[in-house]
């Protein structure tokens, strides 16, 4: 069973999966005569030991070999480098089972049982310059752990609002630090990187399968449920609920969505093996804001961080 999959910026013509076997395998599709993997990983190349849920290429321009990344219901996150002749694991992070410290005050004589390690669900690298080295992962006890490239052996934060499995996590394709997570427990919440508690909450009364940032907006995201409907946000027309909801068509589970980089288009995939395309309205499809006269030295992106912001600060004020 292919579970997951994503395809190199550089190199288009490779794929690498993941497998409920938790086996991972990189293809060349230009190899039409064979259609077996060009590599994959094996008991002796440390393979995961569990379902793999995401994988996803390194961003990183500057490394000698192309690698990738992986995440597991075994608790680990590894990093997969092509090498001449076989893939070569390197690990990220070993997820530890975060234990709240009262339990932890009472079970202490079983403290050899209480440890164990989380089942990773999810993951997403913050690609902002200067942070490329922070990634999220979400876990199926509900927690989200900010980790960073740099220490493997512990975690920068824990977020935990969630009490069940996290499906995703994606960091907001302008503001370095907001991001956005979804869970079985029907919910989606908007946070800050900066702090504990979701900025926002939104209860779609169904188990969320997936998440994502629109590519031209800061505030425009969109979800999918196990009801088979698909949600359309826009935080700067509306603070409080969704812009659009519509029905898929189909009596399946909404496993992924995904926007087009380019056109006005979003594609959902469900449990089925089914893909449906829409085509977003001109409300919902409005383009990044442009700098204007009185913005001099501005670019897009800071005009859309500063949209983001202006939102962030009205949710501010009506927590506290």
């Amino acid at each position: 069973g292919v579970m997951c999959l994503d395809f190199p910026p550089p190199c288009p013509a490779l794929i690498a999966a993941g497998c409920y076997d938790g086996t991972v395998m990189v293809f060349d599709i230009r190899l039409k005569a064979n259609n077996k993997p060009i590599y994959q990983s094996t008991v002796r190349t440390d393979k995961h030991t569990d379902p793999v849920w995401q994988v996803k290429w390194s961003p990183d321009d500057t490394a000698k070999n192309l690698s990738f990344y992986s995440i597991s219901s075994d608790g680990r996150v590894t990093n997969w480098n092509l090498m001449k002749n076989k893939l070569e694991a390197e690990e990220v992070i070993k997820l530890k089972l975060v234990v709240d410290q009262d339990k932890e005050l009472v079970d202490n004589k079983k403290e050899s049982f209480m440890y164990g390690l989380a089942g990773g669900m999810c993951f997403d690298f913050n690609e902002t310059p200067g942070m490329d080295h922070l990634f999220l992962v979400g876990t199926e006890e509900g927690q989200i752990h900010l980790c960073s490239k740099a220490y493997s052996g512990q975690y920068l934060e824990t977020y935990k609002d969630h009490y069940l499995a996290v499906y995703a996590v994606r960091w907001n394709t302008f503001h370095p630090k907001v991001f956005l997570s979804c869970s079985a427990d029907w919910s989606i919440k908007l946070w800050n990187m900066d702090m504990k508690r979701p900025i926002t909450t939104f209860d779609l009364n169904n188990q969320i399968g997936d998440i994502a940032w629109a590519p031209y907006s800061s505030t425009v995201f969109s979800a999918v449920t196990s009801e088979g409907k698909l949600y359309v946000y826009d935080l700067n027309q509306n603070k409080h609920t969704y812009m659009c909801c519509q029905s898929t068509g189909k009596k399946a589970n909404g496993l992924h969505v995904s926007f087009n980089p380019v056109d006005p288009v979003i594609l959902v995939g469900d449990e089925k093996g089914g893909v449906i395309s829409f085509k977003l309205s001109n409300s919902l499809f409005r383009g990044p804001v442009q700098p204007g006269p009185d913005d001099t030295g501005l670019t897009v992106t800071d005009m859309e961080i500063r949209k983001m912001d202006k939102y962030l600060n009205c949710q501010d004020k009506e927590i506290y």
